[in-house]
């Protein structure tokens, strides 16, 4: 309810009829198979870094198996991209690779994001939520904060979020929760976000009870993605409502959800790298699909551009012909809330 309160607050006319266009173009494409596409991005993911300081197994940040650099975003170069896309723009999720609280100017730019009227996420391990940033965060204007918190007890949540520490995220989200009592804020709401695997699926009910308890707006699970699944993997979940895959009757394991040849990100979404690579979605963890860069292009050229428009008719032709959109998650997702 409180993202439909911050969309109308945010709205403007010009907004307003940008996301009605972007949607008509792409309900025109997906009926008719042809590729047609009006307006500019309704929402954008910008990649505050790629650096990381856990290891977790499916992650490349924490695997660091990049084959692209490893930096940070910085500020000059979002606020020039920002100023090209703030009218349009609605969304702005501050998270791709990495953990965004690494980059020192994080905060200063989501500072500039909300100067612009543009609804601000982002998702973090919460291992640098000490009481300083927890209170600059409440301060930023950030309208929505994803902390990861894999397991309940410290012996569960490392098996995912290798070398992480617990106490550090629950210590972590009560600065926040308290800095926002003593701020007067309801922002940004606090979600805990629980990726459902096979070490921690015994654990649902307690971390409803955890997030109850610190005081945090929402619990949620979601599905895990994992690379390795046709032969089966040991973070699939036992419960099959919580995984993304099914088993099939030979032993071998599918994506639940069937890939049509829509979807409607390309229309209305795209990911920033750090470094100015424009690509097609989050499940392109290595921009290997780079739709144009943004230090040889400004970003309606891109967005317009022949590559842009190849991709999205590769899309409608056959989504299982693309290797990210193989283990693609569209319609699988699985969302519980306190």
């Amino acid at each position: 309810m409180w993202d439909v309160l911050l969309i109308l607050n945010r709205l403007t006319i010009r907004k307003l009829w940008n996301l009605s266009i972007v949607y008509l173009s792409y309900q025109i494409s997906r009926i008719s198979g042809k590729n047609i596409h009006w307006g500019r991005p309704v929402t954008i993911s910008f990649e505050p870094t790629t650096a990381c300081n856990l290891r977790c197994p499916e992650c490349p940040s924490g695997l660091r198996s990049f084959t692209r650099e490893t930096g940070n975003l910085k500020s000059d170069f979002f606020r020039a991209t920002i100023d090209q896309l703030h009218k349009d723009l609605i969304y702005l999720i501050f998270y791709f690779q990495g953990e965004p609280y690494i980059n020192p100017e994080f905060l200063d730019m989501v500072k500039y994001a909300q100067s612009k009227g543009i609804i601000t996420y982002t998702s973090t391990n919460a291992h640098f939520l000490n009481d300083a940033n927890a209170r600059k965060t409440v301060e930023s204007g950030l309208d929505r904060i994803i902390i990861s918190i894999d397991g309940t007890t410290q012996e569960t949540y490392e098996q995912y979020r290798k070398e992480g520490k617990l106490a550090n995220v629950i210590q972590g989200t009560k600065n926040l929760v308290k800095w926002k009592k003593q701020l007067n804020s309801k922002f940004p709401k606090t979600i805990f976000q629980f990726l459902v695997v096979k070490p921690n699926e015994h654990q649902i009910e307690d971390v409803y009870r955890l997030g109850e308890e610190i005081g945090v707006d929402e619990v949620r699970l979601k599905t895990a993605q994992v690379y390795d699944f046709v032969n089966g993997n040991e973070l699939i979940p036992t419960k099959d409502k919580y995984s993304r895959y099914r088993k099939m009757p030979d032993g071998t394991y599918r994506v639940k959800n069937a890939l049509l040849n829509q979807c409607w990100r390309m229309w209305h979404s795209c990911v920033i790298t750090w470094d100015g690579l424009v690509v097609p979605c989050c499940f392109d963890k290595d921009a290997e699909y780079r739709l144009g860069d943004l230090k040889a292009a400004n970003f309606q050229k891109i967005w317009k551009g022949a590559d842009y428009d190849h991709f999205r008719g590769l899309i409608l032709k056959g989504r299982d012909q693309i290797e990210i959109c193989k283990n693609c998650t569209e319609g699988c997702k699985v969302w519980e809330s306190i």
